[in-house]
């Protein structure tokens, strides 16, 4: 099972922009993803071709399951 920790923006278009980090350092601390989102907003950190990260609009953990079928040959 993986798990991605994604965080949530809109841009200055009003679009919905996803940042997403691969497994995350758990238990996940809710005050220090708010402040490391303001950060990103505050120095500009990532842009689109719509302009930039201009609010929060939320952070989740995101968890993938994957199990293989077995298939046999033709």
């Amino acid at each position: 099972m993986s798990k991605r920790l994604e965080l949530l923006f809109s841009n200055e278009a009003g679009r919905n922009v996803t940042i997403s980090i691969d497994d995350p350092l758990e238990p996940v601390d809710s005050a220090n993803v708010s402040k490391v989102m303001d950060d990103v907003i505050l120095f500009n950190a990532f842009t689109t071709h719509e302009g930039s990260l201009v609010a929060k609009r939320g952070a989740r953990i995101v968890e993938r399951t994957v199990q293989d079928i077995e298939i046999t040959s033709l």
